[in-house]
């Protein structure tokens, strides 16, 4: 059932021009479900690519832009047409070697990648998101801010400020070594970056929180109640117990200024949201030093279908999932939890066997063939 007052959403329309191994395509897509089938190596990860860089204004798979064009050629264009609630639009993004990216909403040129954020919410479940759980924190920062991006815009922002005033507090803490005398302006560096830090672990502290509790909720009915699952933020300054904002500021800019003899040492910042991490646990036991890849699978899911119940929630608005070649990995009892909980989700899958599919899904779900970059509905 459709919950009230929610606005659908769907992609009907991508077109991909030099966008990795595609040359030119125009794909349509169904309302509910969309099977991406092919051998490996034929493009079909790359659909989903695309969608992910129309949401969020980057690959889930690469930082490197010139990564996602086409060998030989200049640059790519990817281009997505919505709609939502019966309104249609649409989000362009191109990228050309000797310019920066460039974003258009309804045909209309953006300034910033940032006002791209809420037009198009996506989340994608790929096998590389096992590294969440298996690789260091910065992964796991990944997630977060990717995430939490789509749903609060002044996030976003948070973090193009945020890295700004690293890099600059970073370098004047290596001139500070040379010129002792440059220590006083070290002062108002200090006071911006604890500004927007202390926002920004503010908001993934309340995230996480959020996050959590949806997480133990979907895990415990994939589990049928034999675990449950927590999450833990883990913060390079003490915030424990704290959740106003200036309490979080004041315990922020008393670590910096504890740690300034080694940061003058080391010549970078020891401490802010760049150094933070969190621990998912199962049953009080962290699930990357003691999980299973069974429990580690299903703690990614978990996470994932609590992230479209987070979207929901917080924009009113449904979400798009991409699964990417992950469907084969969760048994039966998952996989038909998965479905029941996409109902109204327009979801995009791909795989191998179009075959694994039979009797699984209802009316109203598309079947595109890909192969060497051309697509072909059967």
């Amino acid at each position: 059932m459709i919950a009230w007052g929610l606005i659908l959403l769907y992609i009907k329309r991508l077109q991909l021009k030099n966008f990795r191994n595609y040359k030119e395509a125009n794909i349509n897509f169904a309302r509910n479900f969309n099977i991406i089938y092919g051998y490996n190596a034929q493009g079909k990860t790359n659909i989903l690519e695309a969608i992910f860089l129309c949401a969020s204004g980057r690959s889930h798979r690469t930082s490197r832009d010139v990564e996602l064009i086409r060998i030989s050629e200049k640059g790519y264009q990817v281009k997505a047409e919505i709609e939502k609630s019966g309104l249609e639009s649409s989000v362009e993004i191109s990228y050309d070697r000797n310019e920066k990216k460039k974003v258009k909403i309804n045909e209309i040129a953006q300034k910033k990648i940032g006002s791209l954020i809420g037009h198009l919410n996506a989340v994608i479940f790929s096998p590389e998101d096992l590294l969440v759980i298996k690789e260091g924190p910065s992964e796991r920062r990944r997630f977060l801010d990717i995430t939490i991006s789509q749903i609060k815009p002044s996030y976003f922002y948070d973090l193009q400020q945020y890295a700004k005033v690293l890099a600059q507090r970073n370098i004047l803490l290596k001139e500070i070594e040379k010129n002792r005398r440059l220590a006083d302006t070290l002062e108002v560096w200090n006071h911006n970056l604890v500004k927007t830090g202390s926002r920004i672990i503010k908001t993934r502290q309340e995230f996480i929180n959020k996050l959590s509790i949806k997480a133990e909720n979907n895990h415990r009915k994939l589990t049928n109640g034999n675990e449950k699952l927590k999450l833990r933020y883990i913060a390079s300054i003490n915030i424990e117990g704290l959740t106003e904002l200036d309490e979080i500021e004041k315990n922020f800019m008393k670590t910096l200024e504890s740690l300034y003899r080694k940061e003058l040492m080391k010549a970078t910042t020891l401490c802010g949201p760049q150094r933070d991490d969190y621990d998912i646990l199962i049953d009080g036991m962290s699930v990357k030093l003691y999980g299973s890849q069974g429990q580690q699978r299903t703690g990614i899911l978990s996470l994932k279908l609590s992230e479209i119940d987070i979207m929901k929630e917080d924009t009113g608005e449904y979400p798009v999932l991409l699964l990417d070649d992950v469907m084969s990995e969760l048994d039966g009892k998952r996989q038909e939890y998965l479905f029941k909980s996409l109902e109204d989700v327009q979801t995009f899958i791909t795989c191998t066997d179009r075959n694994f599919f039979n009797n699984k899904l209802g009316p109203g779900c598309k079947f595109l063939n890909v192969s060497g970059g051309i697509v072909v509905e059967k």
